[in-house]
């Protein structure tokens, strides 16, 4: 019953994390650039009755490439189908996606940098020929299968768009690099979430919370909901920055947004290695976690904010870092 409970609130919290998604481009709040070239591509290939360009979209987790691809599909007026790289295992799996689309449908690939290069290769005439080649049978019995693809669009995110193949790089006509958001958006858009959720967030509320969400829309509506939860039970159920920093004091957020695995990292650093250089593997093995949560998730803001820099040595604290930890800066440091 307990675990029929706990799944039951995971379900609603994830669904409540659906609805704050905007459903439109109109709805999307900052990204200006990137929404202003999206909404001349998308009216071009409207007028033409064409499908969009092949479009590859980059940022750190969280800054929004499944809701803009589920956006675009939704201004094209067309369906979306939506896999993984991991998830896409073998050709048949792709061949089985790609002749069930409908004509101009959309189809998103996360992580796509992750493609196996065998399923990778399938997808190459698919993207410029609207065919994919299968082949069936083994040995000297094996046949080359062609077959015709309703015309589509490919729109694949990463983390990494350094792991992405050059051959299927060269393919997406249209790349977009998410960048962080401006503590006014991420303020607007948790008074906007407030308001989906039910709940009344003061300006002054909204702006704490904006400034520890690292600029990115899903760690402020993450700390949104959870601040929802402390001001039901621990307040009058609206949020304000008492509130907000009671909450987030509660959750280990400091003021720049700096969260546990943060401060490890930053830790590693300065006390263990005296500020670095300290290599990918050595930090990995230091704080047991894996490479990818340490390059994908933790260093892209940290970098962004300045309290890490990369070296071809490997991984230093800046003076920043020291400040923020109330260090002294190390007089034996590499670099200064």
């Amino acid at each position: 019953m307990r675990t029929e409970r706990i799944a039951e609130f995971e379900s609603e919290d994830e669904q409540l994390a659906v609805n704050l998604r905007p459903s439109t481009l109109d709805e999307v709040i900052g990204q200006e650039e990137t929404k202003e070239k999206l909404r001349i591509y998308l009216a071009a290939a409207k007028n033409r009755e064409e499908p969009l360009d092949h479009v590859l979209l980059q940022s750190p987790p969280g800054l929004g490439k499944t809701t803009l691809a589920q956006i675009i599909a939704g201004e094209l007026g067309v369906d979306i189908r939506i896999s993984s790289g991991p998830a896409i295992e073998k050709a048949g799996d792709l061949a089985s996606i790609l002749t069930n689309m409908q004509p101009h449908d959309v189809f998103f690939i996360d992580e796509i940098h992750r493609l196996r290069r065998n399923v990778e290769e399938i997808l190459y005439p698919a993207m410029e020929d609207y065919k994919i080649d299968i082949i069936l049978g083994e040995g000297p019995n094996a046949q080359s299968l062609r077959i015709d693809l309703p015309p589509f669009t490919l729109i694949g995110a990463t983390t990494r768009a350094g792991l992405i193949s050059a051959p299927m790089r060269d393919r997406f006509e249209v790349s977009f690099r998410l960048g962080f958001y401006k503590m006014e958006d991420l303020r607007t858009i948790i008074i906007r979430a407030g308001r989906i959720l039910g709940i009344e967030v003061s300006e002054e509320g909204a702006a704490e919370l904006a400034k520890r969400a690292r600029g990115t829309p899903r760690i402020a509506n993450r700390l949104l909901r959870r601040t929802r939860d402390y001001a039901e039970v621990r307040g009058d159920g609206h949020i304000d920055r008492e509130i907000a920093c009671r909450s987030l004091d509660l959750l280990r957020i400091d003021e720049a947004g700096l969260d546990e695995m943060d401060h490890a990292v930053l830790d590693v650093l300065i006390n263990k290695f005296g500020g670095g250089p300290v290599g990918l593997e050595t930090l990995s093995a230091s704080l047991s976690e894996e490479r990818d949560t340490i390059t994908d998730v933790v260093e892209p803001y940290l970098l962004q904010e300045g309290f890490i820099q990369r070296t071809p040595q490997g991984r230093i604290a800046t003076d920043r870092a020291y400040a923020h930890l109330g260090k002294k800066t190390s007089e034996n440091r590499l670099f200064d």
